[in-house]
């Protein structure tokens, strides 16, 4: 009974769906809040993501009449669970609830579905806009997953071979590595990596300039068109938890990952200082990947997106990868 209490506080409060909705929330709001000061606003209170989906929630959600309404009302709740399912993947500073076997394969498969979901939402609408969007988000999908792959690899092989003779899949084997050679970050083989995961960050949350899929002044809002009310409500929270997680697979990737999880004798206490310490890195993360770039940056073109990403982060992660492999 314990242990069932035990993994139910796991995926429905830490690091599962609780924390994931609140740390999604506060990263989106103080996003916002930091982009509108870099532009001379006041901007909108902490929490006004919290607002927004409370009052997206209590409208109504319309369904064209040409739509599939089936895999219109699914797309975007398998979105979002697809999100707080990686929370439970990643360890968050020596904590871990997932199998530890070959995990980052799965979040690598976790992290596509809510880009398919969002391309199958937006595909059953059967809106011109939609459409144009589609295309635009499968080219995206295809310019960044490149370099996230590589930069996976890089660390992969960096902390397997010390440690195993071979490359690793294993976020809590690349966190026993930095535990006791350093963080990933520090080795002068991986900066080129974590600058290009950094870059990759917006495109993954679809963060301006790389939000050319909805694009609201050209192709109002694209995929999501159609959407309002809930569902709607729900592929925006969707977008907000996956900053959190993208910022936490940084943390976990370059900077070790653990915190104060041997501080005090009290566990209560030290998930607090974990759960308060990961917050306080990811938004330094925030600042640096989206809200700088949000702040200084117009959308680029999809054409743009790939060309970029196909050659600075690709060029960096395949940096990182051929020194790890020469041992530099």
């Amino acid at each position: 009974m314990k242990d069932i209490l035990l993994n139910l506080f796991y995926v429905l409060i830490y690091p599962g769906f609780l924390f994931t909705f609140f740390a999604g929330i506060i990263l989106a709001g103080i996003d916002r809040k930091i982009v509108a000061r870099m532009q001379r606003r006041i901007g909108p209170p902490l929490l006004q993501p919290l607002y927004d989906f409370f009052k997206l929630a209590g409208k109504d959600s319309i369904i064209p009449r040409s739509a599939a309404k089936r895999v219109f009302i699914i797309a975007p709740i398998i979105g979002l669970i697809s999100v707080i399912t990686i929370s439970l993947f990643i360890p968050q500073f020596g904590f871990s609830f997932m199998p530890e076997i070959a995990d980052m394969i799965v979040i690598i498969y976790l992290l596509t579905i809510p880009a398919v979901a969002l391309i199958i939402g937006g595909s059953s609408s059967g809106s011109p806009f939609a459409g144009v969007g589609i295309s635009r988000e499968m080219v995206t999908m295809l310019a960044y997953e490149l370099p996230l792959v590589i930069i996976l690899l890089a660390i992969g092989a960096k902390a397997g071979l010390a440690l195993e003779g071979k490359v690793t899949f294993s976020l809590t084997t690349i966190q026993q590595y930095q535990a006791t050679s350093g963080l990933m970050i520090s080795k002068f083989s991986l900066i080129p990596a974590a600058l290009a995961f950094l870059l990759i960050i917006p495109a993954e949350v679809g963060s301006v300039p790389f939000d050319v899929a909805e694009a609201e002044t050209e192709i109002c809002e694209g995929p999501l068109v159609e959407y309002s009310g809930f569902y709607l409500g729900i592929f925006k929270l969707t977008q907000n938890i996956k900053m959190f997680i993208m910022t936490s697979l940084f943390i976990a990737l370059f900077l070790g990952g653990k915190g104060f999880t041997h501080m005090t004798s009290v566990p209560a206490l030290n998930l607090l200082l974990n759960a308060l310490l990961l917050m306080f890195l990811s938004i330094i993360i925030v600042f640096l990947s989206i809200s700088l770039i949000k702040g200084v940056i117009a959308r680029v073109k999809v054409e743009q997106a790939l060309k970029f990403y196909w050659t600075v982060p690709t060029g960096l992660a395949l940096l990182s990868l051929i020194m790890v492999y020469f041992k530099l």
